[in-house]
């Protein structure tokens, strides 16, 4: 039988992140699994290079430490005694890099459903994490994202 002891949940402050971690903790709380918030990347620290200017960078990390406690709440916080993980580097590789380390049983992350365009310009992260990561992926859309239906599947659909 498959046991479920530690989820990780990798979070970039987007809404398909905290829908991730939505899904994430009631799993944890039906499993009883440890959950690890894990951030990554230069991405979202640049976002916080106007307010933390160069030479301090601990303030920095910390800003995103205190904005990763604010994922859950209080009573999930005690409840679970999350761990939260800011780490810098290439958000798939740290991520897959992670998980490989820790023992991690699944990842839960969110995908942002950009479509093929998008995907192809841009790339998936969590198409990356699918393709190499040892352990399996779930992956939540934001719920807030409506489902679109090429007019053609719909049309044949409809017929049938």
């Amino acid at each position: 039988m498959f046991s479920l002891t530690h989820i990780l949940v990798p979070h970039d402050f987007s809404e398909t992140s905290a829908a991730a971690a939505k899904y994430a903790t009631e799993l944890a709380r039906t499993t009883r699994a440890r959950v690890t918030f894990l951030h990554v990347g230069n991405s979202a620290q640049a976002a916080f290079d106007a307010e933390f200017p160069i030479g301090l960078e601990d303030a920095r990390e910390d800003a995103i430490r205190e904005r990763l406690l604010k994922i859950v709440t209080p009573q999930e916080q005690i409840e679970l005694a999350p761990q939260f993980v800011v780490r810098p580097g290439a958000a798939a590789t740290e991520i897959v890099r992670y998980a490989e380390e820790q023992g991690v049983d699944l990842i839960v992350m969110g995908t942002h459903g950009r479509g093929f365009l998008g995907h192809v310009v841009m790339g998936s992260v969590a198409e990356r994490v699918v393709r190499t990561a040892s352990c399996p992926v779930l992956t939540v859309r934001n719920p807030n994202r409506g489902v679109t239906v090429p007019e053609e599947i719909a049309a044949s659909e409809a017929t049938a």
